[in-house]
């Protein structure tokens, strides 16, 4: 059984993110990407959440919003999610990290609002203090609707991605199931490039007869720096056929954005020569050019198309506007993203790593690098990413100054939408000179007329393309130095209206609501009896602190209490029905919570409310024995000093009196995990002194993934928010003339047109699911994809359209979709008798045998427990069945036998009378796959002389050649002498080859 649910994406219908659910047999359910756009509505990841309590594992594919946004979110939000395995490659993970954290400093919506469920008292709404100025806001226009959580800084999104395990390509591996999912009984997860960006994925998942390729935004043409999709193999490999283990899945789940576009004719050379000619012709005006970009993906082949642009207009004796222009690189997190890129260059084109090697060699293997700025003597010992003329601006001042000064000048800037990041403020300031442009490089399909939106409701990318569309006011055609016209659309001096959001600090009234959310979130995760990886995040510079731990005595116990605000204590103490703590939210909990409750309903209940509400304590250890805690072993008198200064501490801060946001939050604005609870830790040093791990080093936790640059620093906070602690949304509106011409150019790097009706039909897929396109992107590439696959079984068009169609799928969000493999399988029971005659022979994870048995209907139990045969061929022979004993007897009729009954029909020994007359003729079957690879492996081992020969060719000992067809067939071609036996050996080259195969195979006689 499979199933897949679009939760986010299909047909865009009002969310770019993507978000899918694999459901597998037996009840295995996979998320792949967790993505969010710019509105952060959290109404979006409704139906993530209720999903959540039953996931087996997550797949992330890409390191932009679009895939990852709400990761961190549901990190925070949702305790269970931390304890689901997740697995991405390696620079999904850095560059993911960095995209968030840039994204969380620089939009204030990101952190969510304050749930207007958590404050028990529904007059404390305080709508008199807020009154939003565009009257849209998420929750309400109220207070508690406007208040914002704490977002989480550096140190916490570093930590999150921590919890993700790596992958590299084309490296199978079986993955681990989370604590509350059934077993994955050998479920095989291979990661295979997906061009794109850099670490994109093509996820294959294997699964009994499932054989499932989740293809989202790939790309299969070679770029500068991203390697083209490894359908046919290898990192931007090319060929005739798609390499076998993605060949002819049950099912190929593919997007079909760009699939109404065609490749342009030049390919990426003509690409990058009509973005330089057109920044050219804004450059010779003395304008400034404005490239919205994300910050992590993307914006690498941007970058090194520019600054290899700007290279070779130094070096060259003719005359260049280059030379005289400015070329900046705006983000906040921009320096790592960078720095990363220089670490990842495996995962590149082959040509960005030869141009490494060479520019080691020219510095005689130093590499002088300059972090970032690229200060190299000469242009040919610089590295790909090792920028000589691209500034990086992380500081929103510099940027004002940059954009300031006169001069051309080029500007990449964050981000792709212009709904938050430095590209919202660049186009404040260069919106009113006509000579400047705005080169837009991702097509907007989120129109008004397409998605039936208000404009109010489009985000300034969508309106600039919405303008680009239209034309209204005309075109300038220019010539371009190689006789193309280039084409930039006049804005005709429009007036675009937006709502900009900044952060304010909270009034009294709104301080007293917040800080009641923070005792409410406190008491129900106290509450809360399931805290694994949460209370993991919570105390993560503190490994031994663990409140489960049989370990703990009476004294760490007290030591631990002044870590909650007293606020949230002596609220939680004095009234807990103030704190909305109702049954409903107590759930299975109000067993142990509530007097006198001795009953729980857990009818159609999942996960952890279907059990008692009761956690074993266990012990903290490794594989080298238990935690030490070294409070525990203090002496007398460093213990009797620990608890002076406690008591000196509690003496400052007086019981229900509020503490200062910068002691609820830590030094320099660090809080920790959102700031739930507002609680300082407190480490031990060697001494016994204690010191504060929130007033430590910034790169305490993110040194070694960043190398110093993980955590914001406390005037990049100031920058961002201009204050510490919780604030509030406030909404402003402004109002911008635009004059600056708008351009186009495909920088997506997304599959065209051309490549989907190439590769779908190569890859042959048995079911195909398209998904994450416009409805008329979606449409159209399923009726192609009709006549293509119908083609290619070389089928009547006409005739085949009805089977064609049903093989197709469109699904919308929310449509569950069945695509199950079409094979004639049911459910059997095989008698005692039968198992201990079965001879199984493995392949890989499977488990093969060949048997011959007579099926006999449902066991009918009696009141003993024993089995009444009469009862069963009484049942049989009422229900009209017992004439053929290969029909399957249905589940309603035997559920009437009695509530002691197996729905399931047994399958039993034959008897002697009949053994004999019912023996298999059939010749046997060899089942199982046999790679290349693994037969060179064992041949290898054997002492024998394995090498790759030519185009997928094995040549063993030098006179066996083993191949493998497009079908699967193994060919063994020898010479006569490699047949005979030769001396130290139990065999000739061809016979050790034959039993090597046979090894690795299951051999079904049938008998």
């Amino acid at each position: 059984m499979f199933t897949f649910t679009p939760l986010l994406g299909a047909q865009l219908s009002h969310s770019k993110a993507s978000q899918s659910i694999l459901e597998l047999d037996g009840g295995i359910k996979i998320l792949v990407d967790v993505g969010w756009d710019d509105t952060f509505d959290t109404r979006d990841l409704a139906e993530l959440e209720k999903h959540i309590p039953t996931l087996s594992l997550i797949l992330l594919t890409h390191a932009t919003p679009a895939h990852i946004g709400a990761f961190v979110h549901c990190c925070r939000t949702f305790p269970l999610f931390t304890q689901i395995p997740i697995y991405a490659t390696s620079p999904v993970i850095a560059l993911g990290r960095t995209s968030l954290q840039d994204l969380y400093a620089s939009a204030p919506l990101a952190a969510t609002f304050l749930p207007q469920t958590s404050i028990s008292e529904p007059g404390a709404s305080l709508t008199q203090t807020a009154t939003a100025s565009n009257g849209d806001v998420e929750g309400g226009t109220d207070a508690t609707g406007r208040i914002l959580l704490q977002p989480p800084n550096a140190e916490d999104i570093a930590r999150y991605f921590s919890l993700i395990i790596p992958l590299k390509y084309s490296q199978p591996h079986q993955p681990l199931p989370s604590p509350f999912s059934p077993p994955l009984d050998g479920l095989t997860l291979t990661a295979y490039n997906a061009g794109h960006t850099v670490g994109g994925t093509i996820w294959h998942i294997q699964h009994g007869l499932e054989s499932i390729v989740y293809a989202m935004d790939w790309n299969q043409a070679r770029e500068s720096v991203m390697a083209g999709a490894s359908w046919f193999g290898g990192l931007g490999a090319s060929g005739t056929e798609v390499i076998e283990q993605l060949r002819k899945p049950t099912a190929l789940i593919c997007s079909t954005k760009g699939g109404d576009k065609f490749a342009v004719s030049g390919g990426r050379k003509k690409r990058d020569d009509l973005l330089l000619e057109m920044i050219r012709s804004s450059l010779a005006k003395g304008g400034t050019v404005l490239i919205p970009t994300d910050t992590s993906a993307r914006v690498l082949e941007l970058a090194y198309a520019l600054e290899h642009a700007w290279r070779d207009a130094a070096s060259g004796e003719k005359e260049d506007v280059f030379k005289g222009a400015g070329l900046y690189l705006a983000g906040r997190k921009v320096n790592t993203t960078m720095r990363l890129a220089r670490s990842m260059l495996e995962w590149m084109d082959e040509n960005i790593v030869r141009e490494f090697e060479a520019s080691e060699g020219a510095d005689g293997g130093t590499g002088q690098k300059s972090g970032g700025q690229g200060q190299e003597k000469g242009s040919k010992s610089a590295g790909p990413f090792t920028f000589k003329h691209l500034k990086t601006v992380e500081r929103t001042k510099k940027l004002e100054k940059i954009l300031s000064e006169k001069g051309p000048k080029v500007i990449l800037a964050s981000d792709t939408s212009l709904a938050w990041g430095f590209s919202k403020e660049s186009l404040r300031q260069i919106a009113g000179d006509p000579n400047n442009l705005v080169l837009l490089t991702e097509s907007f399909r989120q129109t008004a007329s397409e998605v039936q939106l208000p404009p109010s409701s489009l985000s300034l990318g969508d309106t600039i393309w919405q303008w680009y569309e239209e034309r209204r006011d005309g075109v300038a055609l220019e010539k371009a130095s190689d006789g193309e016209l280039l084409e930039q659309v006049h804005s005709g001096g429009r007036e675009l209206t937006w709502t900009d959001v900044q952060r304010a600090p909270l009034d009294a009234s709104e301080q007293m609501l917040y800080q009641q959310y923070l005792a409410t979130k406190r008491q129900l995760e106290d509450t809360s009896q399931v805290r694994g990886k949460q209370e993991t995040f919570e105390n993560a510079a503190d490994a031994l602190d663990d409140r489960s731990s049989s370990t703990s005595s009476e004294d760490s116990d007290e030591e631990g209490q002044g870590r909650v605000l007293n606020f949230s204590t002596s609220l939680a103490h004095a009234n807990r029905n103030k704190l909305a703590l109702t049954d409903e939210d107590l759930g299975i909990n109000v067993l142990l919570r509530r007097k006198n409750v001795y009953d729980y309903d857990v009818r159609e209940k999942k996960g952890r409310e279907r059990m008692f509400p009761y956690v074993a304590p266990r012990k903290k250890g490794d594989e080298y024995g238990e935690f030490i805690r070294p409070e525990e072993y203090l002496r007398a008198e460093e213990r009797e000093e620990i608890d002076m200064q406690q008591r000196r501490s509690d003496a400052q801060t007086k019981l229900g009196q509020k503490r200062r946001w910068d002691e609820a939050t830590g030094t320099g604005g660090r809080r920790l995990s959102g700031g739930a609870g507002g609680r300082k830790r407190q480490q031990l040093t060697k001494d016994g002194q204690r010191v504060d791990s929130g007033a430590g080093d910034d790169y305490s936790l993110a040194s070694d993934a960043e190398d110093g640059d993980g955590a914001v620093s406390s005037e990049d906070e100031v920058d961002v928010q201009g204050f510490e602690g919780p604030a509030k949304a406030v909404y402003t509106t402004n109002t911008v003339t635009i004059n600056a011409r708008i351009a186009f150019i495909d920088f997506m790097g997304l599959h065209d047109k051309r490549s989907l009706e190439m590769l779908i039909p190569l890859i042959q897929p048995q079911k195909l699911i398209l998904v994450g396109g416009t409805k008329a992107e979606t449409a159209d590439l399923a009726s192609e994809c009709k006549k293509l696959l119908a083609a290619k079984a070389g089928v009547d068009v006409s005739a085949a359209a009805a089977d064609a169609a049903a093989i197709i799928f469109t699904p919308r969000n929310g449509e569950v979709i069945d695509a199950s493999v079409d094979t004639n399988a049911w459910m059997v029971k095989l008698s005692n008798n039968l198992v201990r005659r079965l001879n199984w022979q493995h392949v890989r994870s499977l488990g093969v045998v060949a048997l011959t048995a007579q099926l006999r209907g449902p066991e009918i139990l009696t009141e003993d427990g024993g089995v009444d045969a009469e009862a069963a061929a009484k049942k049989l022979k009422l229900d009209g069945e017992a004439t053929s004993s290969a029909v399957v007897p249905t589940t309603d009729s035997v559920a009437k036998s009695g509530d002691k009954s197996d729905s399931f029909p047994l399958l039993d020994t034959l008897p002697a009378s009949m053994a004999a007359g019912t023996r298999s003729v059939a010749r046997p079957l060899h089942v199982g796959d046999l790679r290349l690879a693994d037969l060179r492996r064992l041949m290898q081992a054997a002492g024998h002389i394995a090498e790759f020969r030519g185009e997928g060719t094995l040549l063993i000992d030098k006179s066996v050649a083993v191949r493998k067809s497009g079908t699967g067939r193994i060919e063994i071609e020898a010479s006569a002498q490699s047949a005979a036996f030769s001396t130290g050996r139990d065999a000739g080259s061809f016979l050790a080859v034959k039993r090597k195969i046979y090894e690795g195979l299951a051999v079904v006689a049938g008998n």
